[in-house]
């Protein structure tokens, strides 16, 4: 019995020596655990081929702003006033329409409006409601300073200040002691009656200069040369005839009617 235990721990170191220089077997299972993973082909994803672009994907209908066209920029029948303008063609006669259609079109390629005429005294003028006067009729103003207003009374604006005195305005027409007046460069509005005086003036109204006659004559010699926008006193004028005798400061002298603005043709004028 001890011999036989002595033979066995005899072989026991022996045996573990087996053991660990034994190579394993070939066809051991713990080869498993040794195969390398880099074996592996990659042949079912190379690594050259390219990722799926994010950008094929198409983009989601609502981030794509509607294709429908937009409503018409053509503005509501309502809401544009159908209104003419004043400046359209004016209302003519049945017999005068041609003349009138032509008379517009070529008034339409005038760019600045040219001077004004002499005003015309109607045959048989109308009277004022407030004076019994003449309608229309000229007049001057009293001050250096007068305020136009767009209407008869305090409460409307004052459009214009004038501060010229004694320059020449025409009376239209009359509201109790309003008058609205037209000046030389056709603006018109309403001054109290206390601005104006029955004194008759002028003011010359071309471009150029107006020589100032001794006579009522164009070959007579001149008195004085007078610039556009000087403003005289009307002395007289004979009824019918183009000259009007005149005073600008201590000058005297004769102009023709044409030259300034202030009075109608042929109206006589007694001061």
């Amino acid at each position: 019995m001890r011999i036989f235990i002595m033979t066995l721990l005899t072989c026991l170191p022996v045996v573990g020596l087996a053991q660990t220089a034994t190579p394993p077997a070939a066809n051991s299972r713990s080869t498993t655990t040794t195969r390398p993973q880099a074996t592996r082909p990659q042949t079912a994803r190379p690594a050259t081929a390219t990722p799926r672009p994010a950008a094929t994907r198409p983009p989601r209908a609502t981030t794509t702003p509607r294709a429908t066209a937009p409503r018409a920029a053509t503005p509501r029948a309502t809401t544009t006033p159908h209104v003419t303008p004043r400046t359209a063609a004016p209302r003519t006669r049945p017999a005068a329409a041609a003349a009138g259609a032509g008379a517009a079109a070529a008034g339409a390629a005038i760019v600045a409006p040219p001077t004004p005429p002499v005003p015309e005294q109607p045959a048989e003028p109308q009277k004022g409601s407030a004076t019994g006067q003449p309608i229309p009729r000229f007049a001057a103003l009293r001050s250096d300073e007068v305020n136009m207003r767009v209407g008869p009374g305090t409460r409307y604006p004052v459009d214009w200040v004038y501060r010229r005195k004694d320059m020449p305005v025409e009376i239209l027409r009359e509201f109790e002691v309003w008058r609205l007046i037209r000046d030389p460069e056709g603006n018109q509005g309403w001054v109290h009656t206390a601005v104006l005086t029955g004194r008759r003036t002028f003011v010359i109204r071309d471009q150029q200069n107006q020589p100032l006659r001794r006579r009522a004559d164009a070959e007579s010699s001149e008195v004085a040369t007078l610039r556009p926008g000087v403003i005289g006193r009307i002395r007289g004028c004979e009824p019918g005839t183009e000259w009007c005798q005149v005073q600008v400061g201590s000058y005297r002298g004769y102009l023709p009617r044409s030259s300034f603005w202030g009075t109608y043709q042929g109206e006589e004028i007694t001061n």
